[in-house]
Order: structure tokens, then C-alpha cells, then sequence
């Protein structure tokens, strides 16, 4: 392996962390010098000197392999997991070693769960930097990375194919650096018009800018305990729910809808297919929580069931109402979302509703030739034909995605956790949605779970957010004995 370019690469995704910490020490020293001060300079000097070493001690190269490439984009996930966690355990408090990683892991993959009990007690400087792993995850370590690498270099290009899934990049239509620069795009315009609204809406500028960090990430990192509920406004809960939904859809349909000024990428078949299951969840949710009482009035049973769903299904964990008092078929419609979730291309984790409508309609494919076996079936999303060679990866995915799951619930019960707990912490954790159910439901948190499944949870994260494969490519390249 080429470890100078790995160094190198490595390196700017560290740096963008040190940048964020000394917003936070910024941040800190704007509020009277709080308690986490002396954390997040300790953690800034240990980042920044890493992150710079190999550009004072490494010569620059552009050579890339498809190993080099696989090994940049685990280690510079995996570093920033380390680095991060550095600002809480420095600081204390609830924050174990454990409890550090977890919540590192979680804010830099945008799954939003967390072990805090009181949100409240942190420090405003901490919890800026909280919202921050968000903001830098969800745009993606290895997109910063991209963003400040020439546009003409071999390792762009070849980062770019690696670090988005075949599913993102086929929404794009354009070249790989333009890739990069929509997706950016997008990113920042949704977080700075969701500052905005936050705060016309009444928010602080501290509260609006840690929630716009975190609801572009479609995270769910909050400066409240409560959550979004916590503010008590439905104007607030709104704009959450907009952009919730926002994030969730492929950035590519976005950008062609402002940059054209047209509304026809909105015909999309895979976004008309996931609005329409979004639509039914939502009326089957309100209804339930309506005439099972979990809600005294009908505006209360709309506000509360729309925006849990929409949460789930955007895996953004941020939450009005708990669900651990719903009756049980509104959270059996949470887990069906957090498993689905949002479009490819977007800052939403879990299966994704692309592979879910390649999976419906290869089985109604089946289903037709078993009827007539001599004809000739196409399957088609949107005109398009999705050939055998496309199909086969997204099917193979889903089930290595329950696979995963399925070894994840077992180490949990292993370990003496609940089977509630383990299935659906699996499931949240996995998808990146944060809340899960019950115990851990949206006004709940992780902390009383052992450690050893609070570290499986992390993997789940980890493996959720970069899509499974390429952190299972960079492991079987670590051990393979040689090749390219």
C-alpha cells in the first residue's frame, strides 16, 4: 500500500475536525469560558498536529490504488471516530471511554443515538461540537476530504466512485467532480435555509445553528433532552419536518429542480414511491394514535404522527412525542421506516426505498414468469431497464444488511441485553436512525446498555453509514496477500 497517499489523504479529514474544534473552542470562549475549554484545546492541538504531520514530513503524491483507496476512506472514518470522541472524554462527566466512542461514532455517522440523560448539562461548547460530527458525517469525511483536492487528480475521481454507492451516483447524471460540488451544494443551501428559519421561528442563534448542523445531516443531535419537542412550537416542528424530509431525498433531484426551475425530476419514480409509502405510514400512524387514545385531539395525533415518521423514515432520530407510550402499531410502522428509509443520494442511512423497489418489483417479476414461464419480463423503474447485473448487487445487499442484523441481535442477547432492546437498537443503529423504541424509544437513550453492545452498536453505525461494502472491501484488502 501506497502510505504516503493514504497519510496525506487522511490527514485533510483530520484537519476538517480540528476546524470545527476551534469553532467549539470559539464557541466556549464566547460563553464566559466554560467548563469545556480546557477539553477542546487539548483535543484541537492532538488533531491539528496530526492532521498537518503528513504534510510536513510526507512529499506529495497522486498515486492511488483501488487498496489505497478503500484503506483511506476506513481510516479516515475510523480516525475521526478517535479524534472525536477526544472533546468528551477529556471533558468527563458521563462520558466514559465507552460512552465516548459511542458518542463519537454516533454524531460522525448521523445516527443521533446517544448516552446522555440530561442533555442540558453539557456545555455549550460541547454541544456545539456535537452538532458538528454531525455536520461534517453527514456531508461525509471523505466528501471534505474531495472538496479540497484538486479537481484535475487521479485520487478525486477515484474517491469519488468509492465513496458513493452506485445508487447515488447513477442519480447525478454528471461527471465525478461535478458530483461532488451538487452534493456539497445542496448540503450547505439546506443547512443555511434551515438556520434561517430556525431562527425566524424563534430559536436562538445557538439552538438554530446546532439543529440546522443537525437536520441537514438528517442526524438528530438536539440541544434538548426533549428534543425539538422541547420548544413547544408547531412552526418549529414544521421546518424540522421540511427538512427532514428535504435531506432525504436524492441531492441530484434537488439540485435539477432549482438549477432547471422545473418540477419534472420530482416525477422520479423512486421518490413518487417513496412519498407514497411516507403518505400511507403517516395516515396509518395518525389514525392509530388518534383512536387508541395516545393522542387527545386530531391536530395533536397529525403533528405527532407525521413528524415520528418522518423522522424514522429519514433515520433523523429527532422527536415531539414519546413513543414508548404508543400503542403498538405506530412503533411496528417506526421499524418498518427505519429499515426502508430514505432515497440514495441523500444524507439518510439504512436500505434505502431505491433497493426496496428494485426488491418489489424483481418478486413481482418472478411472480409473472412462474404464471407464464415463457415470456420475457423487463423490469423497469421510471422507463428505464434495470438489467440482472444492477439488480443483483441491490438484492444481494438487502441481505447482507439483515445478515449483519441478524449477528448483531445475537451478540446482544449474549451479552444479557433485552431482546426488545437488542432487535430494535439493531435495527436504529444500523439504519442510523438514533430512537429506537421502547427503553431506547425517542425520549429515551443508550446509556444502560452494556458496553460490549454499546460497541457492537457502533459497528452497526459504522457499517450502516458507508453502506456495508466498502468497509468489508478495506478489511479483505488488509488481508489480502497481495493484488490491486
Amino acid at each position: 500500500m501506497n502510505f504516503k497517499a493514504i497519510s496525506r489523504n487522511v490527514g485533510y479529514a483530520l484537519l476538517v475536525s480540528a476546524l470545527f474544534m476551534l469553532m467549539s473552542i470559539g464557541v466556549s470562549v464566547l460563553n464566559g469560558n466554560d467548563s469545556a475549554l480546557a477539553a477542546l484545546i487539548i483535543s484541537f492541538l492532538i488533531t491539528a498536529i496530526s492532521g498537518a504531520f503528513p504534510f510536513i514530513f510526507v512529499r506529495s503524491t497522486e498515486t492511488l490504488t483501488m487498496k489505497d483507496g478503500y484503506m483511506t476512506i476506513f481510516l479516515s472514518w475510523l480516525l475521526s471516530f478517535v479524534f472525536g470522541m477526544l472533546p468528551y472524554a477529556l471533558w468527563g462527566g458521563p462520558f466514559t471511554v465507552v460512552n465516548a466512542w459511542f458518542e463519537s461514532v454516533s454524531g460522525f455517522t448521523t445516527t443521533g443515538a446517544t448516552i446522555l440523560e440530561n442533555v442540558e448539562m453539557l456545555p455549550k461548547s460541547l454541544l456545539f461540537w456535537r452538532s458538528s460530527t454531525h455536520f461534517i458525517g453527514g456531508l461525509g469525511v471523505v466528501v471534505f476530504l474531495l472538496m479540497v483536492i484538486p479537481n484535475s487528480s487521479p485520487v478525486r475521481l477515484r474517491l469519488t466512485h468509492m465513496e458513493l454507492s452506485s445508487l447515488s451516483r447513477d442519480g447525478y447524471n454528471s461527471r465525478a467532480n461535478k458530483t461532488v460540488f451538487i452534493f456539497a451544494s445542496v448540503y450547505f443551501g439546506l443547512m443555511i435555509t434551515a438556520f434561517v428559519s430556525y431562527l425566524l421561528a424563534g430559536m436562538s442563534p445557538f439552538d438554530a445553528i446546532c439543529h440546522a448542523f443537525s437536520v441537514a445531516a438528517t442526524g438528530g443531535f438536539s440541544t434538548r433532552t426533549a428534543s425539538i419537542g422541547a420548544f413547544g412550537s408547531d412552526w418549529i416542528s414544521g421546518i424540522t419536518i421540511v427538512f427532514m424530509l428535504l435531506g432525504s431525498i436524492h441531492f441530484g433531484i434537488i439540485f435539477a429542480v432549482i438549477v432547471g426551475r422545473s418540477l419534472r425530476p420530482l416525477r422520479n419514480a423512486v421518490l413518487k414511491y417513496y412519498l407514497a409509502t411516507l403518505s400511507i405510514m403517516i395516515v396509518m400512524t395518525v389514525l392509530s394514535l388518534k383512536f387508541e387514545g395516545a393522542a387527545d385531539s386530531w391536530g395533536r395525533a397529525v403533528m405527532d404522527g407525521t413528524f415520528q415518521i418522518v423522522s424514522y423514515a429519514t433515520t433523523s432520530g429527532f422527536a415531539t412525542a414519546d413513543n414508548s407510550a404508543w400503542p403498538i402499531l405506530p412503533c411496528f410502522l417506526l421499524v418498518i421506516m427505519s429499515v426502508q428509509c430514505g432515497c440514495a443520494g441523500s444524507t439518510t442511512g439504512g436500505i434505502k426505498c431505491d433497493r426496496f423497489l428494485m426488491l418489489w418489483k424483481s418478486i413481482g417479476r418472478h411472480i409473472k414468469q412462474s404464471l407464464h414461464p415463457t415470456s420475457v419480463r423487463e423490469i423497469r423503474i421510471g422507463g428505464a431497464i434495470i438489467r440482472d447485473e444492477d439488480l443483483y448487487p441491490s438484492i444481494l445487499y438487502i441481505a447482507m444488511y439483515f445478515l449483519v442484523m441478524i449477528v448483531s441481535v445475537v451478540v446482544c442477547l449474549i451479552v444479557g441485553d433485552s431482546s426488545s432492546d437488542a432487535l430494535a437498537g439493531t435495527l436504529s443503529c444500523l439504519g442510523n436512525v438514533g430512537p429506537a423504541i421502547g427503553d431506547i424509544g425517542s425520549m429515551g437513550n443508550f446509556n444502560a446498555l452494556t458496553g460490549t453492545t454499546k460497541l457492537m452498536f457502533t459497528l452497526d453505525m459504522f457499517l450502516g453509514r458507508v453502506e456495508i461494502y466498502p468497509l468489508l472491501a478495506a478489511v479483505s484488502l488488509i488481508f489480502k496477500p497481495s493484488g490491486r
